[in-house]
């Protein structure tokens, strides 16, 4: 029997008169009866072409490693899924062990994304850094818990349970990278890949002690990883020293052939791991004055006390003003909650309006958790949905292109202090890791919990820095870990890793 005799299912079913009328009062459309019957019978046509996609195999990106699916993890909450995922024999990453965030899509291997609505999914495609990491000779041991659908800045929104901070078992761990920042802080994995859409790598970096960078925008692909919102997404490296940073970017950035619209073609890529600890000797640091606004007084001394120690490696320290800076975060905001509900409420974690590669499959199992369950979202993003869609229906998308249209405003005022300087330094937060909600706090004090967001990290999501978060030592107040945040020029991401590599060597 040839192909073209096998009996296919309708795609897309052809409206009745009765459906397209109760379409057109919806819409406001006001057409008559005529109208209704020649819209019935264009249709028809229109949904030939409907038939002929449904009916195309549809690309798939290759898998190329044989694996262990695995187990689900029931005895730590920072593991979603155990499995184990053996690379190539040689490369930048042999020998290393490597955990997913699972936001990002792993063939064979279950992908929760942090929410219920998830529940049940198993991709048949690798995300394009999953097969970087195996190009490399990685081996990935499992998939690592996030908050519910990546947008908590908090720890205790995944579906899976909450994850604790390794330094204080009653601290949030900071998300929404969660499960990454505890399996490598507790020496379990020997790095990560996180994502980070306003802090989601940075903040639980901080919190815990670790490093954590968003690269430059669209210079990790984001192929095949589920989408927050398309000009704010970010794949990064979450290891504990800065050398092995070094080496998971290098082994991560690229262009992915046109896959995805965050990228632009790269004509190289510097050998970041041979070149992370160049001296920085006669390099100067911009210190961020508006970076240090309403930061806790104990945090901006373990930052400064940090900083004091560069110029014994010949750094030049300068205090920088970057005004703007004060207002990056309002520039973000819109762009996140309106973004975010376009790619996920509406777009179910793809959205539209881009050339790439569109996940199908992750996309259909959206589509049947978000209109079946829609109730099992956490406090945060009901409260994100009911917004979003406020917004859509009431102000349409005005605020969310003034945002955009402010980025390059923010971008040049990043740039121009960058002239001047070699990298900008601030905080990473203005505090350390707060407590943990409990079975009695209340509604407004678990929102509060999630909303852990900075102008020291949404602003360079927004315009797309390169950002790393490393340690600057343990607060004198709380015992806990301060973050230093390093910002550099747009596309030179090895200077971030030079200035971060001297500032983690200094005593």
């Amino acid at each position: 029997m040839d192909e073209t005799d096998v009996l296919h299912a309708a795609a897309v079913l052809q409206p009745s008169i009765d459906e397209i009328h109760q379409l057109s009062n919806d819409l406001n459309l006001k057409c008559t009866a005529e109208e209704e019957q020649a819209f019935y019978e264009h249709y028809k046509g229109v949904l030939k072409s409907y038939q002929t996609v449904y009916e195309l195999p549809d690309p798939q990106l290759p898998v190329k490693y044989p694996r262990v699916p695995g187990h689900r993890e029931k005895h730590d909450n920072a593991w979603y899924w155990r499995c184990d995922i053996k690379g190539a024999d040689t490369g930048l990453l042999a020998g290393k062990t490597v955990a997913v965030k699972d936001s990002i899509a792993v063939a064979g291997v279950p992908m929760m994304h942090g929410t219920k609505l998830l529940e049940g999914y198993t991709p048949e495609f690798d995300a394009t850094v999953v097969t970087r990491v195996l190009d490399a000779g990685g081996r990935i041991v499992g998939k690592a818990a996030c908050d519910d659908m990546c947008l908590s800045g908090g720890s205790w929104s995944s579906s899976t349970g909450p994850i604790v901070n390794p330094r204080d078992s009653t601290k949030d761990a900071g998300g929404s990278s969660s499960g990454c920042v505890s399996l490598v802080a507790r020496g379990l994995v020997d790095m990560a890949i996180g994502a980070d859409q306003g802090g989601s790598i940075r903040t639980p970096a901080s919190y815990c002690g670790i490093v954590g960078m968003k690269p430059t925008y669209g210079l990790i692909p984001y192929t095949g990883a589920m989408g927050g919102a398309v000009t704010i997404d970010h794949l990064g490296p979450m290891t504990r020293t800065v050398e092995d940073c070094a080496l998971l970017l290098e082994a991560l950035a690229g262009f992915d052939d046109d896959k995805d619209p965050r990228q632009r073609p790269i004509d190289s890529i510097p050998p970041y791991s041979k070149l992370f600890n160049k001296s920085v000797s006669g390099r100067t640091v911009g210190v961020l004055s508006e970076g240090f606004q309403g930061v806790d007084e104990h945090v901006s001394k373990c930052v400064r006390d940090k900083l004091s120690k560069l110029s014994d490696a010949g750094v030049i320290l300068k205090d920088i003003s970057i005004p703007l800076h004060c207002v990056g975060t309002d520039i973000f905001v819109p762009i996140t909650v309106e973004g975010s509900h376009a790619c996920g409420a509406l777009g179910y974690g793809s959205g539209y309006l881009w050339k790439g590669y569109y996940p199908v499959s992750l996309q259909e199992a959206m589509a049947r958790g978000s209109t079946l369950r829609p109730y099992d979202l956490p406090i945060n993003l009901k409260m994100r949905r009911i917004l979003g869609e406020y917004i859509r229906r009431n102000y349409q998308n005005k605020f969310y292109a003034r945002s955009q249209n402010l980025v390059p405003v923010l971008k040049k005022a990043y740039d121009d202090a960058l002239k001047e300087v070699d990298v900008l330094v601030m905080p990473t937060l203005s505090k350390t890791a707060g407590d943990l909600p409990t079975t009695g706090s209340t509604a407004k004090e678990r929102l509060q919990a999630c909303m852990e967001i900075s102008n020291n990290l949404a602003s360079f999501d927004a315009t797309g820095h390169p950002a790393l978060s490393l340690n600057a030592g343990n607060s004198d107040q709380t015992g806990l870990p301060v973050g230093i945040q390093v910002v550099g020029r747009l596309h030179d991401d090895l200077s971030v890793l030079q200035m971060a590599y001297a500032i983690e060597q200094a005593p």
